[in-house]
């Protein structure tokens, strides 16, 4: 049974458009014009228990409102949706006590106090009892590596700091699903592998379900297989993230290392495939996945190649040329 389903979500947001100057700001007084915004529009998936998905998208795609409503803080204008079992706008207390939500650019945690306490308060407001806090507490903190700053103030913390312990405060009461909206966004690539490794081996001890958003690529390579990626608020992909480079790059990456690479004609190169980078020492092409083999045995037989490298698009591009269409 899928722990997450979702069928036919809808979120339409109505916004108020305001003319320019003081008459439209009158004219608003009795004649308002409206504008309607779907930010999530018709979208099903469903998540299996266990499972670390990706959620990709551009900014404002329908990512984090699709998070939102799965946590219950908004309603839906249509459409279904099941965690564990329960209806998340109904915030049912059972659900509430199965789930977390990190929000990557909002604070959970007492901007005043040291983040002990704050996790203290958690604690009794979960009813988690005091040897398993302490238990839970120290792992966490020790393969996070803050255990030596519980006891300092919240606003004192780094940033990187600060979202270790808001993982923590999190998944205190051990839930059964976990939303992560940019955990890692503007912490530094050490704080990032440190919050990608912790979050890995929780999914793999714990069995957690994760809903994971990042706009950094390492992020989704590192933890997931599967990717949905939605833009302009309806899926656009979904399924494994390895088929994205087959299905949306047509092409691989040669180069080539020969000697005098920078004088050998344009006319012996662009029958191989598009030059992308040329040096003395090296040329670069983009060539068709069907034409591979032939364009290498060619190259080899007519140019004196010293080396050959035949890559796979980087993920992050392939992504980027998604969300430019």
């Amino acid at each position: 049974m899928a722990v997450i389903e979702v069928t036919n979500l809808t979120k339409a947001f109505r916004t108020y458009k305001k003319q320019p100057g003081f008459s439209g700001a009158v004219k608003g007084l009795f004649h308002r014009q409206y504008e309607q915004t779907l930010a999530v529009n018709d979208v099903s998936f469903k998540i299996e228990p266990g499972e670390l998905v990706g959620f990709l998208g551009p900014n404002g795609a329908g990512k984090t409102t699709t998070l939102k409503m799965l946590a219950g803080l908004i309603f839906p204008t249509s459409g279904a949706a099941k965690v564990l079992g329960h209806t998340p706008w109904e915030r049912d207390d059972g659900y509430r006590r199965q789930f977390a939500l990190v929000l990557g650019q909002k604070n959970q945690l007492w901007w005043d106090l040291p983040a002990r306490e704050s996790l203290e308060l958690n604690a009794k407001i979960y009813g988690i009892p005091k040897d398993r806090f302490e238990k839970t507490v120290g792992e966490m903190t020790e393969l996070l590596n803050v255990k030596d700053k519980l006891n300092v103030s919240v606003r004192e913390l780094s940033l990187g700091e600060r979202m270790k312990m808001e993982l923590i405060a999190s998944l205190l009461h051990q839930p059964k699903v976990l939303f992560l909206d940019e955990p890692t966004i503007g912490l530094d690539v050490t704080s990032q592998k440190t919050v990608r490794d912790f979050i890995r081996r929780h999914n793999a001890e714990k069995k957690t379900t994760i809903l994971l958003t990042s706009h950094y690529m390492a992020d989704i390579q590192e933890l997931c297989e599967r990717v949905i990626i939605i833009d302009h608020g309806k899926i656009f992909f979904d399924g494994k993230l390895s088929e994205i480079v087959d299905r949306f790059a047509d092409f691989k990456l040669v180069t080539i290392q020969c000697e005098k690479a920078n004088e050998i004609s344009a006319d012996n190169l662009n029958r191989c495939g598009e030059v992308v980078e040329k040096t003395s020492e090296a040329i670069k092409f983009k060539v068709k996945r069907d034409r591979v083999i032939s364009v290498c045995k060619s190259l080899l037989d007519d140019l004196p190649v010293t080396d050959i490298d035949i890559q796979e698009v980087p993920i992050e591009d392939v992504i980027r040329q998604i969300f430019a269409r």
